[in-house]
């Protein structure tokens, strides 16, 4: 077996049912006892979708486990059962902190299935007395030992199979904690497939390097295993994430850490077992897995030249992450240890997450020009003449930078506490009804408390982040109005204000005059100055607001694809931009206008305080395939990174691919249909992105030198 079989097994793999059954086999499970508590009805549900679900084994499976076994016969398919799943009985999802979660996977792996119960065990007998949390201890202990049945229904098939390695790591691990590196990656790796069959997405896999090596070095170390063997081991596993859209909607954005720092000391944690999985990531050469890059000031050139190959090879990933900046972002939060900042992860896109510490990720977008066209107008939406907020005055009345800044900030102040209300409003469910027993077994301290993870049985609150749009559009166009109206004057405030209602018809040279303004990328603080305060000006906003469980609203320079649907919100700004085109990306600088090359670009984006962005920042560059393949050109962007982190950049991703071959896979895509590209905080083919998202990483700078 090896990984070129799979992959041509997965590819060719024809699924002739095309309806989702886990719905069907949740209701049944939940329907046969209906005289017990909620919460273990809701035990019951997932134990039917667990071992009542089709098992797929691959002939070349390494790793078992498969999504794809929620293509089932339409025996298992009932209609009446899927309404009443999500009309009757009801289910929390993403806005309910369902999913974005990382599991707590070391000390999973440490206790394995038979230690858990035994924690589950010493805590019912704590709380003998209230029934509640005895039932809801009950319900994980159904949960685990539905997942042993699991374990042993794949090791059986597997035997069937003749595939007798892989049985044995799997029935192991049904019984006993794992022993073996294969054993650990396998219970992992089915923990992982369960929770897609509770329709949760983007659960991230958090620091795989370093819950996993102890037991990488044991089999080295015993002659056990080999480098290639393990690489070829999680390459096969991460190949199987192309399932996905076989069943769900959407690559697998599971995202994994490697490298970083040690939470007990800070120091280097950068191991052999970090190369071995970004190479693996790069053999299974797919979207998904979402991988992360942690960087820190001791983090060896080796391992950052790695990734830059990695990502040469169009992949996109990883994102680079600076430890530094992070760390500092989490901790200036007050809530978490600095051990556990340090052992910080991501999930979903680029958020910072406290590993099995916290409940599920819950985000949002503030498209914060809005609120500038709103200063420009005293709260009207130049796009239909509405009145949207508050009144802060005309343009004829403002008289300077300060008072502009005042208006913008009263107007985000009025917006953001709507966005909070929203936030609790959200968060008003019926809790009790709606507990997450699976779940919360791998979150500190859900077990010795006896609650639900999103009822306080957390180690930490919930947090909620909100990607901030805008900050190059508001940059450009706060330097265009202190150059042209209140340095030079050659125009006044509300004459721009008409020239931008008009959307620029009739003013083509005052367009001019704006586009010719400085911009922000190019290492010049008349206009960096503005991206600075654009940071601290919504972190002191948002820092005001909490979630319902007392956590962090926080914010993250960061859209996803969001710069395009925010623009059409939008009339024409400042910085020359047309009404309803897209706003800048993320913390990029717009696209386009950082022309003085990549370090200025990167000196730009580095001066705003990331600290004060919690959740994380998302810098996107694009570099022909030659400043990869070249070992100079690459030594030299491995500098640039490092210098980037050591000035306070936060996160930085990188295309590979050149613009002449974005332009060809647009207008002859079934010659590019495996083409993978950096979209935002995730990587996908880009022959399957709408034509906007296209566009819109085609017409970013391509750097050709440094």
């Amino acid at each position: 077996m090896g990984l070129s079989e799979l992959k041509h097994e997965v590819d060719n793999k024809y699924w002739p049912y095309t309806n989702h059954v886990f719905q069907t086999l949740y209701v049944r499970g939940f329907d046969k006892n209906p005289n017990q508590s909620n919460v273990l009805r809701r035990a019951d549900g997932v134990a039917e979708i667990f071992t009542k679900h089709k098992k797929v084994v691959y002939e070349n499976d390494i790793i078992l486990g498969s999504g794809c076994g929620i293509k089932d016969s339409d025996e298992n398919f009932d209609e009446a059962a899927v309404n009443r799943y999500y009309n009757e009985i009801k289910i929390r999802d993403f806005p309910l902190s369902s999913d974005h979660f990382a599991p707590n996977y070391a000390r999973f792996l440490s206790e394995g299935i038979p230690g858990t119960k035994n924690r589950i065990l010493a805590s019912i007998e704590k709380h003998k007395d209230n029934q509640d949390q005895v039932d809801f201890l009950n319900a994980m202990m159904r949960c685990l030992d539905a997942l042993s049945n699991v374990l042993v229904q794949y090791a059986d098939i597997a035997d069937e199979m003749g595939k007798t390695e892989s049985a044995e790591a799997c029935r192991a691990v049904a019984y006993n904690a794992p022993a073996t590196f294969q054993q650990a990656v396998q219970l992992m790796y089915i923990v992982h497939t369960m929770f897609t069959y509770e329709s949760r997405y983007a659960m991230a896999f958090g620091r795989m390097d370093q819950f996993l090596y102890p037991y990488y070095k044991a089999d080295i170390e015993k002659g056990a295993i080999t480098p290639e063997k393990a690489q070829e081991m999680l390459a096969c596993m991460f190949y199987k994430f192309k399932e996905r859209p076989m069943y769900f909607w959407g690559d697998d954005v599971s995202n994994i850490a490697i490298g970083g720092v040690k939470p007990e000391d800070g120091s280097d944690a950068t191991n052999e077992l970090s190369f071995i999985i970004l190479r693996a990531v790069n053999d299974a050469h797919i979207p998904g897995p979402n991988l992360s890059a942690r960087i820190n000031k001791d983090t060896p050139m080796e391992f950052i030249d790695e990734c830059l190959k990695v990502i040469g090879t169009g992949l996109g990933y990883p994102a680079m992450m600076n430890d530094d900046a992070n760390i500092a972002a989490l901790h200036r939060v007050g809530l978490y240890s600095l051990e556990d900042c340090r052992d910080y992860c991501m999930v979903g896109c680029i958020e910072n997450f406290i590993q099995g510490k916290q409940p599920p990720w819950t985000d949002g977008i503030f498209n914060s020009p809005k609120y500038f066209m709103y200063a420009l107008n005293d709260g009207i939406n130049t796009l239909n003449g509405e009145q949207e907020s508050i009144h802060t005055g005309k343009a004829e009345d403002i008289k300077s930078m300060d008072e502009l800044l005042n208006a913008y900030v009263q107007h985000m102040d009025n917006a953001v506490e709507k966005y909070a209300e929203r936030v609790h409003t959200v968060a008003k469910v019926d809790a009790i009804n709606l507990q997450q027993p699976f779940l919360s077994i791998f979150c500190d301290d859900c077990i010795d408390k006896a609650l639900d993870i999103n009822m306080g049985g957390a180690k930490y609150p919930a947090a909620h982040g909100v990607g901030v749009v805008g900050v190059a559009t508001i940059s450009d166009s706060l330097a265009a109005i202190e150059k042209l109206v209140f340095n030079d004057k050659v125009m006044t405030l509300a004459e721009m204000r008409d020239i931008l209602n008009a959307n620029f018809v009739g003013y083509e040279k005052e367009r001019q005059m704006m586009l010719d303004c400085p911009k922000y990328g190019n290492n010049d603080d008349f206009v960096d100055k503005w991206a600075v305060w654009f940071v601290d000006a919504h972190a002191d906003v948002f820092d005001k607001y909490h979630t319902p469980s007392g956590g962090p609203i926080g914010i993250a320079i960061a859209t996803n694809v969001l710069n395009i649907s925010a623009g059409w919100e939008i009339g024409a700004t400042p910085d020359g931009r047309c009404a309803c085109e897209p706003v800048s990306d993320a913390a990029s600088p717009m696209y386009g206008r950082d022309v003085n090359g990549p370090t200025a670009a990167l000196l730009s984006t580095s001066k705003p305080d990331y600290s004060k962005a919690y959740v994380g920042t998302v810098v996107n560059q694009k570099y022909p395939p030659s400043m990869f393949t070249d070992e100079e050109k690459r030594k030299k962007l491995g500098a640039l990174v490092r210098v980037y982190f050591n000035r306070g950049g936060q996160e930085l991703q990188i295309n590979s691919t050149s613009s002449e071959i974005l332009r060809d896979a647009m207008e002859n895509p079934d010659n590019y249909r495996s083409l993978v590209v950096r979209v935002s905080g995730f990587s996908a083919y880009y022959t399957n992105l709408n034509h906007s998202v296209q566009t819109d990483i085609l017409n970013r700078t391509e750097h050709e030198s440094i």
